[in-house]
């Protein structure tokens, strides 16, 4: 595949509180695309960062409710990817933040 199409898999990365702390377990959060399956995430993060990819664990955050001004609002549904990375191999997506 080329990079446009690893580009339009994985979003970018979920830089959050849990995000941080399984990156001690060697893996990373990314936000894909809702589409993408496990082969396709799997084969966009070797393919942009070099790196061997152990397993690929997904799920859907559904979007929530908000009000915004009285007004009421549904925030968009979110597909999540946790990567976990094979030993020896590290990825910092914090860099350049």
């Amino acid at each position: 595949m080329s990079k446009e199409r690893f580009y339009n898999i994985i979003r970018g990365p979920a830089i959050t509180e849990k995000g941080t702390l399984v990156s001690e377990k060697n893996q990373i959060v990314f936000n894909v695309a809702s589409r993408a399956t496990k082969p396709q995430i799997k084969a966009a993060v070797e393919g942009l960062f070099g790196v061997k990819v152990k397993a690929v664990n997904t799920l859907i955050r559904k979007g929530k409710s908000r009000r915004f001004r009285g007004i009421p609002t549904i925030l968009s549904d979110v597909k999540k990817a946790y990567v976990t990375l094979e030993e020896g191999h590290r990825l910092d997506v914090t860099t350049g933040l």
